[in-house]
C-alpha cells in the first residue's frame, strides 16, 4: 500500500475520533471500535457499523430521546463507519498477505 495513502488514511480516522468534535473523544472511539458504547447510542452505533442500510429514523430518534444532539449522533454515526472499514480493509490486506505467503512456499 502507498505510504501516502495509509498517512492519510490515518490522519482521517484521527482527526474524526480524536479530533474536536461536540462527542466526547471517549465516545467517539467506542463508536470507532463499537466496544464500550453508552447504552443509549449502543444500537444506533452496532446498526451503522453492521448494517447501515437498515439505519431508520427511529433510530436516530432513540438517540436524541436519550439526550444527544444532532452533531454529536452525526459524529458517532461516522466514527462507526469508520472503525467497521478499517477492520475490513485491515482483514482484507491480511488476506491478501496471507494468500501471498502461500504462494512464495514451494
Amino acid at each position: 500500500m502507498n505510504e501516502a495513502v495509509n498517512r492519510l488514511r490515518r490522519a482521517l480516522v484521527s482527526r474524526a475520533v480524536d479530533g474536536p468534535g461536540a462527542a466526547t473523544a471517549e465516545a467517539r472511539r467506542h463508536a470507532f471500535d463499537n466496544r464500550g458504547v453508552d447504552l443509549a447510542e449502543r444500537a444506533l452505533v452496532d446498526k451503522v457499523a453492521r448494517t447501515a442500510w437498515k439505519v431508520t429514523d427511529a433510530d436516530v430518534a432513540a438517540v436524541t430521546a436519550a439526550g444527544r444532539s444532532d452533531d454529536e449522533i452525526f459524529e458517532l454515526a461516522v466514527c462507526a463507519a469508520l472503525g467497521q472499514s478499517t477492520r475490513q480493509f485491515e482483514s482484507a490486506l491480511a488476506a491478501l498477505d496471507a494468500a501471498a505467503a502461500k504462494k512464495e512456499i514451494p
